[in-house]
């Protein structure tokens, strides 16, 4: 696997290396033993998946906070999404900055998170779904979330929203 750090601290691209043939190609996805030589938490508890009918539905930004705060591997395994991380960590020197990225089931990246980033994304396609391996076990009662429109981040989306969840729209305003 090829592990790239984004600007965001503790955030990488990892794209998995090819192997191929005639037949097409073979891949890892995941190594606990290469995540941790590359520092990462290799914990795994759950996996997900998201599955979205039309273009335009945003999910996020979201988190689990303390003392069930999660790392995720997020990967698009059809359509694409436009996905986007935020930096809640006060002691981060990449603190209430973002990055993005397009997943494709084409181009096969993954997108690692630490504890203490949000995620969302929007969608580029319609039948889009999105596969996550996290390290906690989801814990409704510290689940939490800023907005997607926070003026605090500024996150420009490529897409107009078309669909989105009433709970993510009512998110308060970003405080410490």
């Amino acid at each position: 696997m090829i592990f790239t750090e984004t600007p965001l601290n503790g955030a990488y691209i990892i794209e998995p290396e090819r192997l191929e043939d005639e037949r097409g190609f073979f891949a890892r996805t995941w190594c606990q033993r290469e995540f941790k030589a590359h520092g990462l938490s290799a914990d795994l508890a759950q996996c997900n998946i998201s599955f979205n009918r039309r273009k335009g539905t945003l999910r996020g930004m979201h988190y689990q906070s303390a003392p069930h705060a999660e790392t995720r591997l997020v990967r698009c395994t059809s359509g694409i999404v436009y996905d986007v991380i935020v930096d809640l960590r006060p002691q981060s020197t990449t603190f209430k900055r973002w990055f993005s990225i397009e997943l494709t089931a084409e181009n096969h990246r993954m997108l690692y998170l630490p504890e203490g980033l949000a995620h969302g994304f929007i969608t580029l396609r319609d039948d889009t779904e999105v596969f996550y391996q996290m390290s906690e076990f989801y814990a409704p009662e510290f689940a939490s979330g800023v907005r997607w429109n926070d003026p605090a981040f500024g996150i420009e989306w490529p897409e107009k929203v078309q669909v989105m969840a009433e709970h993510d729209r009512r998110y308060p305003d970003f405080q410490l």
